[in-house]
């Protein structure tokens, strides 16, 4: 039998066939829905639509609902659509249903996922959200899709849809202390571009990638999309599986997929991180990719800390290393990606102190968890760009109009290189804080 990549491996399984290959169309199990405030209401009358007000979706314990996005706000049509969500978990009965204003409540999605224990190398995970595919760091396919299909699966358990070729970027070497998995990653859509994968999964591979922490290959994930990626996947090895089987409170059982000797890649791509320089992403699109040291002393407006990229225990132990014993020179927002991590944030103590009195100390201003000003969302939201500033921020996306304001303007980097940038109120190289 010919060999096949990790994604074509899972989707053979899921297609209960032998073999798969690129461009084939197939239809697939699905093991996990996810939806969220923003598409959940539209998944949910697409479903009732085709299938019957009085339907019951395919498996309650195969649906997580997420509430996420516009959260902490007084806009009545936000507030609506988690009402709706609310109503729809209780007359279908689901479990992980995780309401506002409850202790089940988590925050953002993607990182709930696999803090619920929703994630396990080998399956598949659709959500109606374009960043679904960070899951694929856990070693499965995770990827994005809209309402209509949502509905569908939310129906029947399965989806129709083309297996992708796969592209392949190996990181040699060992990461300095001064990048991220975010540097790696906007390398990577630098060079490519944000069409360079369209409809392709993306594998990495490489002791670089294999040395990161489940939150940082996370990061690397998380932004495939990016680049226009079907799906991310990193294989699973025993940092994956430890997190995996620490998580799995469901007690699913489950099969790590690899890659075959010999399996073909449309595209091959090796980098030497040690030699990789801290990267930003220039407004207005995450491949307009510049080295710190090119833009270091643009003037800013606002540092943002947060997001299902940026909004992790890793980035705010990363950014609370460099503001430790300092002031932000411009407004600064620390928002957490889930009730988890605002608890880490709470706890964990660096030099004696919490990360979160470290970066109130700092002068930086705490938010609740939540996507927040990832999206911009309405004009109440936390750190939302209500005026044509300057920002730097650990999220995913600088399109105008993403964090609010159309005419803003936002630099996409590390928390390493926007706590230093909060600092003195430029685009600063994060080296010049770490000894």
């Amino acid at each position: 039998m010919p060999a096949m990549t990790l994604t074509e491996k899972i989707l053979a399984k899921h297609a209960k066939t032998d073999f798969v290959e690129p461009g084939q169309n197939i239809w697939i199990d699905v093991d996990i829905l996810m939806t969220h405030d923003v598409c959940g209401p539209g998944t949910i009358g697409v479903f009732k639509k085709h299938f019957g007000k009085a339907a019951k979706v395919w498996d309650p314990k195969k649906i997580v609902i997420i509430p996420d996005h516009y959260i902490f706000t007084a806009d009545k049509m936000a507030n609506r659509n988690i009402d709706v969500l609310r109503e729809f978990s209780q007359e279908q009965n689901l479990p992980y249903y995780y309401d506002v204003g409850t202790e089940k409540y988590k925050g953002v999605c993607h990182i709930a996922l696999p803090e619920e224990g929703h994630t396990r190398p080998g399956e598949v995970l659709l959500g109606t959200d374009s960043h679904t595919c960070t899951a694929g760091a856990f070693g499965e396919f995770a990827t994005g899709i809209g309402n209509t299909d949502a509905g569908f699966v939310m129906g029947t358990g399965n989806l129709w849809l083309k297996v992708p070729p796969t592209m392949r970027f190996v990181f040699e070497g060992t990461l300095p202390p001064y990048l991220m998995a975010k540097d790696l990653i906007l390398a990577v859509i630098g060079d490519i571009g944000c069409d360079g994968a369209t409809y392709k999964a993306m594998e990495f591979d490489g002791p670089g990638v294999f040395a990161l922490n489940m939150e940082e290959r996370m990061t690397l994930c998380n932004m495939v999309i990016e680049a226009g990626g079907k799906n991310g996947v990193i294989a699973p090895d025993k940092v994956t599986l430890d997190f995996i089987d620490s998580r799995n409170k469901h007690k699913v059982p489950y099969t790590p997929v690899y890659t075959d000797p010999g399996a073909k890649f449309i595209y091959e791509k090796v980098y030497d991180i040690s030699k990789l320089q801290p990267v930003v992403a220039k407004p207005h699109s995450p491949d307009n990719k510049a080295f710190v040291s090119e833009v270091k002393g643009t003037k800013l407006d606002r540092a943002y800390i947060g997001s299902c990229t940026g909004g992790k225990m890793t980035d705010f132990r990363a950014a609370a290393k460099i503001m430790h014993g300092h002031s932000v020179k411009i407004d600064t927002f620390v928002v957490p990606a889930t009730t988890e991590v605002a608890k880490g944030l709470k706890t964990e103590k660096m030099h004696g102190k919490t990360l979160e009195q470290i970066f109130l100390d700092s002068g930086a201003k705490m938010g609740e968890a939540s996507c927040a000003a990832c999206l911009g969302g309405p004009s109440d939201t936390f750190g939302r760009l209500n005026q044509a500033i300057r920002c730097i921020s650990t999220t995913n996306r600088n399109f105008p109009g993403r964090m609010g304001h159309k005419e803003a303007e936002v630099f996409l980097a590390s928390p390493l290189t926007v706590a230093a940038s909060a600092i003195t109120g430029m685009i600063t190289d994060p080296r010049e804080y770490l000894a």
